[in-house]
């Protein structure tokens, strides 16, 4: 995973929650099984936010939470702006061979304008069309290798079929409602009680109580 989308993954994860502390991050993502699919190694995240706000891209406030410290983490206002160029960006540019980066922007989809979901969604499915095109005009061409290597393109050119006729499902969904992103909406699911690693409203609440935010 680059370094881009690992920071992208990181202030998705603190804008989707902050206030939060860095266990609650790092709890969060493991839940995600980022290890595995974006081959982030768990033990890094920390070190990840104190960089980020070394860059001044987050907030860190130390606060005393009852009996114990805890440092909370928020974006920054040049973080905001990172973090949103970055997953528009992650949205709309199609690479066939790596998609852990669009996976990361989809994921964090609440946190773009639906307008601009609607606009980037679109401009990806653009994109991918044209790189059906090109896998379907050039698989059978000799001069693209020998014909077990023509053959491994089939498989490119067939997951970007797939990745195409589910985008267009998708961009229809956002499009008629069927798909809501607003964060106040019902999306018809709730968290489950039992699941120990969503960080609770109420911590958040009680961060912001502590910072001295308004509810």
């Amino acid at each position: 995973m680059s370094a881009t989308a690992t920071r992208m993954l990181l202030l998705g994860a603190v804008a989707m929650f902050e206030p939060v502390n860095g266990y609650q991050v790092r709890r969060e993502l493991v839940s995600w099984q980022v290890d595995r699919w974006a081959h982030v190694n768990p033990g890094s995240i920390y070190h990840g936010l104190a960089s980020l706000t070394g860059q001044g891209l987050l907030r860190r406030t130390d606060l005393v939470d009852g009996s114990r410290e805890v440092a909370v983490y928020e974006t920054t206002p040049e973080g905001r702006g990172v973090l949103d160029h970055q997953l528009v960006r992650a949205l709309e540019e199609v690479d066939p061979y790596d998609r852990v980066a669009f996976h990361v922007a989809f994921g964090m989809l609440p946190l773009v304008a639906h307008d601009r979901v609607l606009q980037s969604l679109t401009r990806r499915r653009v994109a991918l069309e044209g790189e059906v095109d090109r896998l379907s005009r050039e698989q059978d061409r000799p001069g693209k290798g020998p014909p077990h290597a023509r053959r491994g393109r089939v498989l490119w050119l067939d997951m970007a079929v797939a990745e195409l006729a589910w985008l267009r499902e998708v961009i229809h969904d956002v499009e008629d409602g069927t798909l809501r992103l607003e964060p106040h909406e019902d999306w018809g699911w709730t968290m489950p009680a039992e699941d120990p690693a969503h960080p609770t409203a109420a911590d958040r609440d009680r961060y912001r109580a502590l910072l001295g935010r308004t509810p």
